[in-house]
């Protein structure tokens, strides 16, 4: 299923993760899937590739201000049961911002789930630029996401 993700850029200091966790659970939002990682790579690959198919929400002169210390923040990408409310909460509170369209997958927990999936991708010739994804319990089924290269070839193969 294509949904779509939000990939915030933060200060990489101790206490962000918590008030942004604070500011979407006040409002009933929940995050289904999440990643954090330094932001100085993506921020690099994000100048390359956002004139290709990225929608950017931040103003150039903020991209090029993160590109300066992009080591002090941190990339967290987020799925979110409320969306465009999740866009709106972000932008009232000066969080820089990206949304990309993802293929969101459950997966039974089984061991050549993930496999079965990631070669459907390969034989398809679609490349997988990430990934992400977990479980809570042996027994629960798997949200894994997939940010593909071509998400409307990628769309029309995994539809739910």
């Amino acid at each position: 299923m294509v949904r779509t993700e939000i990939s915030l850029f933060m200060k990489n200091v101790p206490g962000e993760l918590g008030k942004l966790a604070s500011l979407l659970s006040g409002e009933g939002i929940n995050i289904d899937a999440l990643t954090i990682q330094d932001a100085s790579s993506y921020v690099q690959e994000l100048f390359h590739a956002r004139g290709k198919s990225l929608k950017r929400i931040a103003s150039s002169a903020s991209y090029n201000s993160m590109k300066k210390d992009s080591a002090e923040f941190a990339l967290i990408r987020i799925l979110v049961d409320q969306t465009d409310n999740t866009i709106d909460i972000l932008s009232q509170n000066d969080y820089l911002f990206d949304i990309m369209p993802v293929i969101a997958i459950i997966l039974e927990n089984n061991p050549g789930s993930l496999a079965e999936v990631a070669t459907k991708f390969g034989k398809e010739g679609i490349n997988i630029n990430y990934v992400y994804g977990s479980v809570s319990s042996p027994k629960e089924k798997c949200l894994f996401v997939f940010c593909p290269e071509d998400i409307e070839l990628a769309a029309r193969i995994f539809k739910e």
